[in-house]
């Protein structure tokens, strides 16, 4: 019954929305108007959406969004018809309280892909997805995220009694961490499965298990969490979009066309021909201790997640309550402070070996396979990197079926390779150390366009596009990696700058 319940609400993408409009036309629109409601311009700008040519107008209903206001919005005048599909698990139920935001339906002359899109990958992508719903590929074992569950706080346990039996010497000191570093890691893997609400068939008992392992496991709050990740999943790798690219250009200089831009601009944030090297110190051993630690405090209290705030207090007073009386106080703040270090060393290295080295532009509104295969590739399988990655080494799978429960990625795998080489669209999948290696790399190699101002050979003619902006082509570049990019130049003093 279960079973039938998440395939119930896991609708094929064929399947026509129930008609909220019956007995009453519905006006007729082209994809040209609906591109016009972006909300980009004015905060009173209309946002509209289509989904499976239906056209809505979430102008007034984006803020209350249940998956947030801006992961909506980075559809607003396109398709958002596959990311629908791929979020929700009741698409039933969701389509009901969509019922009032629909307005109309796209002209019968308009085709129903985009025309910035490849249709015929977009219908095959399609056709992929009910493939994957009739296989059973979006149903759980739960058994295996017991087991998960339950070797995580075994892990706890032990390091809770390493500290109890041994005392608080070095190496009991040292072993202790260790167990905590990994168990903070797994539990931000098996979060990140209820937070997708790829365990229970119904959306709320995922949410209630996330909290408490986001929560009281790790200390952080499930809202933040769904702020930022349900972004990355949307756009990824896409300036402005995608959370996970926010360090450009403050920290880092990312992506070659960005790259470019920055050296255009003459903008120099950081000495960003070092950035390879400042990666080390700023990059994987401080997110989570020197910022994450502190800002999820702030997140939580500036939007009243009251809620969200007693599971993180949860965390802190068992930590301290279980740990105070055998450490004392220096003792376990040093402990906290190792292990939070330990864990934003192993989760910065996994979450940015799939995307890091990866495309990374502005929005380009391309279709939802060519999207998340442009930002995404894997690293190959084994038992440990599938427990150390927390199955995330099979990102391209995660990306384009974000509710699919992990251990079925390896599963649907062959089909998307297959997919791939059908339209001659490249799947990156490459060793764990390999992977790593790539991130210095990449980061490296964009460095250089930007670095000293632009450094770059220019040739070809430059155009006027009006209102003070024109467009040329790089055709060289001081490095072989550069590829040719369009960039944007402003007017300064009456003259091209």
């Amino acid at each position: 019954a279960g079973k039938g319940k998440r395939n119930q609400g896991r609708a094929e993408p064929s399947r026509a929305m129930e008609d909220p409009t019956a007995g009453r036309a519905l006006r007729r629109f082209t994809w040209e108007e609906i591109g016009q409601r972006s909300g980009r311009g004015p905060e009173q700008q209309e946002r509209w959406l289509v989904i499976e040519r239906k056209v809505y107008d979430i102008s007034r209903f984006y803020r209350r969004h249940p998956g947030g206001a801006r992961v909506i919005s980075h559809y607003a005048g396109q398709d958002a018809t596959d990311p629908f599909i791929a979020f929700h698990l009741d698409k039933t139920l969701v389509r009901k309280h969509m019922s009032p935001l629909l307005i109309g339906e796209l002209a019968p002359d308009q085709p129903s892909v985009e025309p910035s899109k490849n249709k015929k990958l977009v219908e095959d992508f399609r056709e992929l997805r009910a493939n994957v719903e009739k296989m059973g590929l979006l149903n759980p074992n739960r058994t295996f995220f017991i087991l998960h569950l339950c070797h995580i706080l075994v892990l706890d346990v032990a390091a809770w009694l390493t500290i109890w039996y041994f005392g608080a010497s070095t190496v009991p000191f040292l072993f202790s961490a260790v167990l905590l570093g990994t168990v903070q890691a797994q539990a931000g893997w098996l979060q990140h499965d209820f937070g997708h609400l790829s365990v229970f068939s119904k959306p709320k008992w995922n949410h209630w298990v996330h909290k408490f392992v986001i929560g009281h496991l790790k200390g952080a709050p499930a809202s933040w969490w769904n702020h930022l990740h349900f972004q990355h999943h949307a756009k990824p790798n896409c300036f402005r979009k995608d959370p996970d690219v926010s360090m450009h250009p403050l920290f880092f200089a990312l992506g070659k066309t960005l790259s470019v831009e920055l050296g255009v601009q003459k903008k120099k944030f950081m000495p960003y021909n070092h950035q390879h090297k400042y990666f080390f110190i700023i990059g994987p051993p401080a997110l989570v201790p020197l910022y994450f630690q502190w800002y999820i405090f702030y997140f939580v209290i500036q939007r009243k997640q009251w809620v969200d705030l007693a599971w993180m207090l949860s965390f802190y007073i068992r930590f301290f309550l279980t740990y105070l009386p055998l450490m004392g106080v220096k003792g376990i703040l040093g402990l906290h402070l190792l292990v939070r270090f330990i864990e934003s060393i192993w989760f910065v290295w996994i979450t940015q070996m799939n995307h890091i080295p990866m495309h990374i532009d502005y929005d380009k509104n391309l279709d939802w396979f060519s999207t998340q295969l442009q930002a995404t590739c894997n690293v190959h399988q084994s038992l440990f990197n599938d427990w150390f990655s927390g199955h995330l080494n099979f990102q391209i799978e995660h990306h384009l079926f974000p509710t699919m429960p992990r251990h079925n990625y390896w599963k649907v795998a062959p089909l998307v390779k297959s997919l791939c080489a059908k339209h001659g669209i490249e799947y990156q999948c490459k060793p764990l150390l390999t992977a790593f290696a790539d991130i210095v790399q990449y980061v490296s190699t964009c460095c250089v366009p930007c670095a000293k101002g632009f450094p770059i050979l220019w040739s070809g003619q430059v155009r006027d596009m009006g209102k003070g902006t024109w467009i040329t082509e790089v055709l060289g570049a001081p490095q072989p990696l550069l590829p040719p990019v369009v960039v944007t130049m402003k007017q300064r003093g009456g003259r091209a700058g």
